[in-house]
């Protein structure tokens, strides 16, 4: 039985990040993140409620100037009239500055005061939120907020610490205030999944005006170069939490410490009297050491976030250093030609929930034990994500709900170029949710995948320029027959033909099920949507694996009428393998398209699989699109057939490892086949077609 087939069109771009009704984000930093230049967040709370008028605007301003003097660009974050801006105006500045009635804004607030129109300062938590939005991985405040004293019976937690557990951004901070139970503050940490390491030559964790704790950090890391390597590992293992860097005040303004300690305990015990708590308790503590110490706590509070500015802004050039080395280290390997054309993905998004039992068989009806986990997914979106941590970074176009869903998507998917995907209001983003076995089998899948029939001609001719510049075209077969028709056609129109001509690849396009193979054959083989074909095309065919004899002589004996109109298939066989199909060539099924010849002789070679243990087999929905995506990349690289499907197959090993349909530590490195002897590579056996 066939089960499915597929397209795909590709071009390389950058991702962007677009304003909407709440989040505005300041010209100056959209410039800088579409340029991947260094972009350092700033907290706005230290402006409305840390420091009296006018040094709270003066420190803003001095702030803001430091991270520049590091060639970075500022971006405070702050709540105006219910629109979260990244980056203010001067006059955005002040306003905060002076706003008598600015709201405090934590997570939990971040709601009510967009829905009232009201403004504020963003806390350490809603500065993340905003930050990672906009794709900016390193913010700096002066000091996080923690587990209070008394927090075991209180319960008197800051968000910020859960926000750093959830939300993958690196924290420059000055440690936690020592107001604050740092232990307890550093077991939450733990606990919430978060990398925490001490700035400079020791562990020993800051306690904000003092460089000394009592406590030590389980990391260290002496320079911005390696703050950065460990910041961009946590981002490329995908964890989904921040990191912590916890940076001491400068020994030259630590002097006063201990006379600060004092007043601070002396604030502690007014505070707790006077029954002032929750949100309230900081700021009160704040001003009335500053009181107590007469200013010396302010002039070591800005001098710490001085220092801290200065260190973060060295990082997040470190970091955007690192990630440009990598990124022109992967293009490297592509051919010279990539650079002038591109590559371009039409397909799905999907939103995926994946729940694997913990038993061999499910029982229908009843509940069965398991785990659930939400990933992205969809055939287009998979391989636009696979190509593009493979180092091509296709345009991706496709189509979204205006929903949270959507937001949670775009989030992800930041290292992608999705300029060409549309938000749809009045329409639900696709989701798929997967049950599978304890082994890996899938037990039942549903979907809610209307949203892939707005993929449609009128909007994908919106992208003829990209179109026609690229040297990979992937077409998702879930999209209307109407689009694939027009994708096409523009290359018929266009005569595109000859040498250079773009493989198109048709990926996932789903035949009838219940259809026997010969019917799917007669009736499919060359379906009304598909009679403009070109002959030379790159195609994947999925075969439902009964014996593996039986399968390969199934599937040899499909490809043969296909492959009167097609160049080259492709068939996934799970477990067994996969199967190239085409014309041979030096030895070889020949993947590259050529001009059409008279007579082929046609081969198939079957690539064993990858051993993957059944215990580590965590996702299966997105295996097939890495192997393809893989391929594909091989192709792009000018690489023999056996690199290419080996490639797929590494590929594929790691995404059924991953939680996510597509690996997120995937990267050329992880897939290049020479990384094991050739000898340990199981052969694949040649045969012919007749």
């Amino acid at each position: 039985m066939i089960k499915r087939v597929s397209t795909l069109i590709i071009r390389r771009g950058r991702s962007t990040f677009q304003n909407d009704s709440i989040f505005q984000v300041h010209p100056s930093v959209s410039q800088a993140l579409a340029e991947n230049r260094p972009v350092v967040a700033l907290e706005s709370t230290i402006i409305t409620h840390g420091m009296p008028y006018p040094h709270n605007l003066s420190t803003a301003r001095e702030v803001e100037a430091i991270v520049r003097a590091q060639d970075a660009t500022p971006a405070t974050v702050g709540v105006i009239e219910g629109k979260v801006h990244v980056g203010l105006s001067v006059e955005e500045l002040d306003f905060l500055a002076c706003c008598e009635d600015a709201v405090k804004v934590s997570r939990r607030d971040l709601p009510f005061v967009v829905s009232q129109g009201l403004s504020g300062g963003t806390t350490v938590s809603a500065t993340m939120i905003a930050a990672h939005r906009a794709g900016i991985p390193v913010f700096v405040t002066g000091g996080i907020g923690g587990v209070h004293r008394d927090g075991e019976n209180s319960l008197d937690i800051s968000a910020d610490l859960t926000e750093l557990g959830r939300t993958p951004v690196a924290v420059v901070s000055a440690g936690v205030k020592s107001i604050l139970d740092i232990g307890r503050t550093l077991e939450f940490l733990e606990t919430q999944g978060v990398c925490v390491a001490t700035y400079g030559t020791s562990k020993d964790f800051p306690a904000f005006f003092s460089p000394l704790s009592g406590f030590s950090s389980p990391y260290q890391v002496c320079n911005p170069d390696k703050a950065a390597q460990l910041i961009e590992s946590a981002l490329s293992l995908g964890v989904h939490s921040g990191v912590l860097i916890a940076v001491p005040i400068p020994k030259e303004h630590a002097a006063a410490g201990q006379h600060i300690e004092l007043a601070i305990q002396t604030a502690v015990a007014e505070a707790s009297s006077q029954g002032i708590t929750g949100k309230d308790v900081t700021p009160y503590i704040l001003q009335r050491v500053n009181e107590l110490t007469q200013g010396k706590s302010l002039e070591a509070n800005v001098a710490l976030i001085h220092n801290n500015a200065k260190v973060g802004s060295q990082i997040a050039c470190a970091l955007s250093k690192r990630m440009k080395n990598r990124k022109s280290s992967g293009a490297s390997h592509r051919p010279a030609k990539q650079s002038e054309s591109g590559v371009v993905v039409i397909g799905g998004i999907n939103v995926d929930f994946i729940a694997k039992g913990k038993t061999t068989t499910l029982q229908f009806g009843q509940t069965n034990p398991g785990s659930v986990c939400q990933s992205y997914g969809g055939v287009g979106r998979n391989i636009a994500d696979c190509l593009s941590r493979l180092g091509h970074r296709p345009v991706f176009i496709s189509a979204t709900g205006a929903d949270s869903h959507s937001d949670a998507v775009f989030s992800y998917c930041k290292h992608m170029d999705v300029s060409g995907v549309t938000k749809l209001e009045g329409h639900s983003t696709a989701t798929y949710c997967a049950v599978i076995t304890e082994n890996g089998e899938l037990g039942l899948g549903l979907g809610d995948m209307d949203i892939h029939q707005q993929i449609t001609e009128k909007y994908v001719s919106q992208f003829e320029k990209q179109l026609l510049s690229s040297i990979l075209v992937c077409l998702d077969g879930n999209i209307p027959a109407s689009t694939i028709r027009y994708v096409l056609s523009i290359a018929k129109q266009h005569n595109i033909n000859g040498e250079d001509v773009p493989m198109t690849c048709i990926y996932d396009w789903i035949a009838a099920s219940p259809y026997t193979p010969v019917q799917a054959v007669e009736d499919t083989g060359r379906p009304s949507c598909y009679s403009h074909l070109p002959s030379r095309r790159l195609y994947k065919l999925y075969v439902l694996p009964n014996s593996l004899e039986q399968v390969l002589s199934l599937a040899v004996a499909l490809s043969r009428p296909i492959l009167e109109h097609l160049h080259c298939l492709v068939v996934t066989l799970g477990e067994n393998g996969v199967l190239v199909c085409g014309e041979h060539h030096a030895g070889n099924v020949n993947l590259k398209p050529r001009k059409q010849r008279k007579t082929r002789k046609l081969c198939a070679a079957h690539y064993p699989a990858l051993n993957v243990a059944a215990h580590e087999t965590m996702n299966v929905s997105g295996a097939g699109d890495s192997l393809a995506g893989a391929l594909m990349a091989g192709i792009l690289q000018g690489r023999d057939t056996d690199a290419c499907v080996r490639m797929g197959l590494l590929a594929a090993r790691m995404s059924l490892a991953s939680p996510h349909p597509i690996a997120p530590v995937l990267t050329t490195e992880s897939v290049e086949p020479d990384r094991i002897e050739n000898h340990s590579w199981p052969k694949p056996t040649f045969m012919w077609i007749d």
